[in-house]
């Protein structure tokens, strides 16, 4: 029987956001949660994201629903409409810890926890070293994340596949498997069904040499970032990449800087990026050109000025865009607007509106020619366009600029820029909290 508090100190009244799809890992984990959680006294909210690319899917979200009012434990769910991405599980990952982050938030937890075990870890490392990364990425992912305000925890890392398989026999835990787990055109299903086994005949307990393997590597990543940093220092100019003093630095020092900068966009599995994207940025600084720019995945660009180099999101194909608002949303300038429980912020990061005073649903989008907005504490409206002038928001990045407005074209917000009549103050009546970040 695994007991996951033997590998893991949890305390009286944690709070856990847990990451469950219905699979057999994440059943498995679910299950063992229940079973300490009277010893603990913990909160549990299951976070279920329904993919939307099986009809089996919503039969699945049904069964996990009933499961967890059966089980007295809160159910949140998020439907994932459509995709943008040409990458599915690379966008599918960044959705998910976003929702999860926004839960983490609304319900003040310690911990999110996913059912990562130690065949995910040897599967990821081996990916890694294949497809070309830092020492960082060949690490794999790790057991605890600490997100300053929460901690990320996979509790059954040390343990493989046919391990919890065996824990839900034992236990009558009740799974779905995903069909597409095991089709050959996802890579990760490739080095599960044929990599795996041959190593698992070499060595029974090869996850936990790859642990230690992850853990080593980890530990030598983070005295490369202090020296990584003092870099930082002396190369960066305005988030730009001062090439004369880069180029003075050591060749594996400029290559932390650049996969430092390449984390902003494909966060911390950099799946999409491998040797061959870092090798382009390369011939890119080395290049006689003045002026010239590479592209990478997702609509990142690298970009040479001079003695200058920039790493950003390429809008130049977006026009426009509009999005309802539920919980959270991804905007094309790479940044969030997001509900949240509360916070003491009274900055222009932060809108609380009267749902009353309003109407849903909230849509962010881009600018539209002649929007004005009611300013808050000033009688009458003022042009959008104006305040973009004033805020000095240089030209490129106003037709991107997110809009809040409400399902009646009434704009309730600029993130970041100005707030409307409609915001109201911290000792204010409001049931609606958004974040900009």
């Amino acid at each position: 029987m695994i007991k996951i508090d033997e590998y893991f100190c949890f305390s009286k009244n944690d709070t856990i956001i847990i990451g469950c799809s219905t699979g057999p890992d994440s059943m498995a984990l679910l299950d063992m949660l229940l079973k300490i959680r009277e010893k603990y006294q913990l909160s549990l909210i299951v976070a279920h994201v329904n993919h939307n690319v099986r009809k089996e899917s919503f039969i699945e979200e049904e069964f996990l629903k009933d499961y967890c009012q059966k089980n007295n434990v809160i159910f949140e769910k998020m439907l994932i409409e459509e995709y943008g991405d040409d990458n599915f599980h690379n966008e599918a990952r960044n959705i998910r810890y976003n929702f999860f982050d926004m839960l983490v938030h609304k319900y003040d937890a310690n911990y999110l926890m996913t059912a990562h075990h130690g065949d995910d870890l040897v599967e990821t490392i081996l990916m890694r070293l294949v497809r070309g990364s830092n020492l960082n990425g060949y690490s794999g992912f790790r057991e605890i994340v600490d997100m300053d305000d929460y901690k990320i925890v996979r509790p059954l890392i040390r343990f493989t596949k046919e391990e919890l398989l065996e824990y839900d026999k034992e236990n009558n835990v009740k799974y779905f498997i995903d069909s597409s787990n095991s089709k050959d055109k996802y890579t990760r299903n490739r080095y599960r069904k044929y990599v795996l086994p041959f190593l698992k005949e070499e060595e029974a307990n090869v996850h936990l040499k790859f642990l230690k393997f992850s853990n080593n590597l980890h530990n030598a990543y983070k005295f490369i970032e202090k020296e990584r940093d003092k870099a930082l220092n002396r190369v960066l100019d305005d988030n730009k990449i001062l090439l004369d003093k880069f180029l003075l630095e050591e060749e594996f020092i400029q290559k932390e800087i650049i996969y430092y900068f390449l984390n902003d966009f494909y966060q911390d599995d950099l799946i999409l990026v491998n040797d061959k994207h870092i090798d382009l940025i390369f011939d890119l600084i080395n290049s006689k050109k003045a002026n010239s720019y590479v592209n990478l995945p997702n609509e990142v660009i690298a970009r040479k000025m001079y003695n200058m180099l920039e790493l950003k999101r390429d809008t130049s194909e977006i026009t426009s865009y509009e999005i309802e608002l539920e919980t959270c949303c991804l905007l094309p300038n790479n940044k969030i607007v997001e509900k949240i429980v509360d916070t003491d912020d009274n900055s222009n990061n932060v809108c609380r509106l009267n749902s009353e005073e309003i109407s849903l649903p909230l849509i962010v989008r881009s600018r539209k020619f002649g929007d004005k907005i009611k300013v808050k504490g000033l009688n009458g409206s003022k042009k959008v366009k104006d305040i973009f002038i004033d805020k000095k928001i240089p030209l490129e990045k106003r037709d991107m600029w997110p809009i809040v407005v409400d399902s009646k074209g009434e704009i309730v917000w600029i993130p970041g820029i100005k707030k409307s009549k409609f915001d109201k103050k911290k000792n204010d009546s409001y049931d609606i909290v958004l974040k900009y970040e």
